[in-house]
């Protein structure tokens, strides 16, 4: 029996919502990936005995509180942080929106604001930095992948949201931020300061700039190997790409190294074009929920721009759309995927409306499944045995420790930040001991124009 109108009357209108359901609506909101394709998912749970239980339970200590809590409580604030910690068990992505916020979310999608140049995610409590876009005001100022932000304009980021992380980083331009981070590779805290930009960046690069200060693409000239990195997947990413290769076919390469290290992804439809780029037919990428109908991408015939030896570097900050390019490419045997364990984000958010859109919920309801049909996704539960991510094919795994880690950064901004001459020397160190990811790279695809046969 209900011991309280509170409980009857929570029970009453979990029978009203099951009766009178309205659909949901829903909007595209991946971390990183701003399409969120399929349809949304049905709006109620299925009631059974247990189900009545536990949400009995619920409005026994609800009104146990209302009701004996030793001072008079905000009824509304009570409900939003029982919602807040629901959505708190799930994941960094999923978040409640409440009413005094849902207008300023729904302004933030649709109008641009300055930033530091920075992808950042949640893992273990911690607020990290997956990607710092080149010639951001982040990366000029050393901040690397892997970093983490410790503090915000003086406020600590333990038990911050990454809603709330990202809100807080953006601003007008011009306007300055201050940020504590710690750069585990060197062990090292530092408090920097650093100016909004709008951020709008070249995101194809090559290894080195030209003369006048244009990307050359092709690495090794004697042995016509290019190099392309992908910094993000961005609205014209899949289009400059497309104009690189070609460019490079014209120049007659004979085999590529795609650079997909942190980058933390971006858009579902770029890394759709790029894959297809490579493979003639089969699927790209899929998406499957409990409770969201499935949906295949497959390539499109006739659009592959490149048929040599390819390939795709990774490592742990490689994630979400870069995820999508190199599973497909390596489940087709187009490439080899060389270096570490990408990150595991392959997931779909919907904005679900609640109390008839004067609040809201970005809830994670599907995730991004490879050609083989193995999941993406990494569940916050999930094991280092589980299927998740993309791994380096076999024999390609490259381990970096956190000495070699930090040189490499440094090694890698100098020539981005540098103007340098044609098809400069080598460097002065040895490629395998500064980059030793590229070095691999650059072996397999000489392995596989000296030996076409060999297995990727």
């Amino acid at each position: 029996m209900w011991k309280s109108p509170a409980c009857f009357a929570l029970l009453a209108l979990i029978a009203c919502a099951v009766s009178f359901s309205s659909p949901l609506k829903a909007a595209a909101a991946e971390a990183t990936t701003e399409e969120s394709p399929g349809d949304s998912p049905r709006p109620y749970a299925e009631i059974d005995d247990d189900y009545v239980e536990l949400i009995q339970m619920f409005a026994d200590a609800l009104d146990q509180v209302d009701r004996n809590y030793v001072e008079k409580l905000d009824r509304r604030k009570l409900i939003e942080a029982a919602i807040r910690g629901v959505v708190t068990e799930l994941d960094p992505h999923s978040t409640y929106i409440p009413q005094k916020e849902l207008a300023r979310f729904k302004t933030n999608i649709d109008q641009q604001f300055g930033g530091i140049g920075i992808q950042i995610d949640a893992r273990d409590g911690k607020l990290i930095v997956s990607s710092p876009l080149v010639g951001g005001p982040a990366y000029d100022a050393g901040v690397g992948a892997g970093d983490q932000i410790l503090e915000i304009d003086g406020k600590s980021t333990k038990g911050m949201t990454l809603d709330k992380a990202i809100e807080s980083l953006k601003g007008q331009e011009g306007e300055a931020v201050s940020l504590v981070i710690y750069h585990p590779a060197e062990f090292k805290t530092e408090t920097i300061e650093l100016k909004r930009e709008m951020i709008q960046l070249q995101t194809v690069l090559g290894d080195q700039r030209l003369e006048n200060n244009d990307w050359d693409y092709i690495y090794d000239h004697d042995k016509k190997i290019a190099y392309v990195r992908i910094t993000i997947f961005s609205r014209n990413t899949a289009e400059e790409f497309s104009t690189v290769l070609k460019q490079l076919k014209e120049d007659g390469i004979r085999g590529l190294v795609v650079d997909l290290r942190s980058n933390p992804g971006g858009l579902l439809s770029a890394a759709i074009d790029i894959a297809d780029r490579f493979i003639d037919d089969g699927k790209i990428v899929s998406v499957e929920g409990r409770n969201t109908p499935k949906r295949e991408w497959s390539a499109v015939a006739d659009t592959t721009l490149v048929d040599v030896p390819v390939a795709v570097l990774v490592d742990h900050f490689s994630a979400s759309a870069s995820e999508i390019v190199s599973a497909c490419l390596q489940d087709h045997d187009r490439a080899a995927v060389i270096g570490q364990r990408t990150w595991g984000k392959g997931s779909v958010q919907n904005i679900i409306n609640l109390e008839e859109g004067k609040s809201a919920m970005k809830l994670t309801t599907a995730s991004y499944h490879r050609p083989s049909g193995k999941n993406i996704h990494r569940l916050p539960d999930a094991k280092d045995s589980d299927e998740w991510g993309v791994s380096p094919s076999p024999g390609m795994e490259v381990k970096m420790s956190q000495k070699q880690l930090a040189a490499f950064q440094n090694y890698r901004r100098g020539r981005d930040l540098a103007t340098l001459v044609p098809h400069p020397p080598a460097p002065e160190q040895p490629l395998a001991e500064v980059d030793p990811v590229l070095a691999k790279g650059l072996e397999y695809v000489e392995s596989k124009l000296a030996d076409p046969a060999a297995a990727p």
